[in-house]
């Protein structure tokens, strides 16, 4: 998938985020489990780029449709700037992922931001485009330090 299209893809996705359920846990053997965290620290560079971190663990066959991490920052009600994706490996062990991006204007400062995360797969839809299935997400207010 060209790179300009998967990131509209994940940023469609992040910016979904209202309608997504809440993490699934499991705990039989054999069920999927899709766990997702945020660490409470991102920090801006001086040229702007944000980076974002946290962990995911996810489990159960993903039938070779790509799983990733998207995320985005808000600092106002009013602008939500995504931060990139990483492809995710669900064997079941737990990962950490860390999504890098540059918003345009408004910048995104040092201070407090909120910071969506949300765990996907992407299947292959109607006319073959690719259509995000939520596994797991999660909002945390984070402290963005200068690097």
């Amino acid at each position: 998938m060209p790179r300009t299209r998967r990131a509209l893809v994940i940023s469609l996705g992040a910016a979904l985020l209202g309608a997504v359920p809440p993490p699934v846990t499991a705990h039989a053997i054999g069920t999927p489990v899709y766990r997702l965290s945020i660490d409470r620290l991102g920090y801006v560079a001086p040229d702007g780029t944000v980076t974002l971190s946290g962990a995911y663990q996810c489990s159960g066959g993903n039938a070779g449709e790509p799983v990733y991490v998207a995320s985005n920052v808000r600092q106002s009600s009013q602008y939500v700037h995504a931060i990139g994706g990483t492809r995710a490996e669900c064997d079941g062990q737990e990962h950490h992922w860390r999504n890098t991006g540059r918003p345009e204007d408004p910048a995104v400062r040092p201070g407090g931001a909120k910071v969506e995360a949300t765990l996907m797969r992407m299947r292959r839809g109607a006319m073959g485009l690719p259509l995000p299935t939520f596994l797991a997400a999660r909002t945390q207010d984070v402290t963005l330090l200068r690097r």
